[in-house]
């Protein structure tokens, strides 16, 4: 996870990566689950995750796999350079 210092690894009953951050407000929460939702949809590959007006929580795994693949790796990357666009630091 070094190449993803954002993301930490998730205790739970499969191998996942998780991350949350938090937006200036749920507008731009929503805006950043819209486009990669989009993504995500492209890939074939959907996170897990929730939002709560400014925050949004984000767990990857591949089920299939039943752990971490470089599908969740891409999708990171994509999230990090959309959270990123939209001015999270975190």
């Amino acid at each position: 996870m070094k190449d993803l210092p954002a993301w930490r690894a998730h205790d739970g009953d499969r191998a996942a990566i998780a991350r949350t951050l938090k937006f200036a407000d749920f507008n731009a929460a929503f805006g950043f689950m819209t486009r990669v939702a989009l993504m995500a949809d492209k890939m074939d590959h959907h996170p897990e995750w929730s939002n709560v007006y400014d925050r949004v929580e984000i767990l990857l795994t591949t089920h299939d796999a039943d752990g971490v693949t470089d599908k969740d790796v891409t999708l990171a990357r994509f999230i990090d350079a959309a959270a990123a666009g939209m001015g999270v630091k975190s």
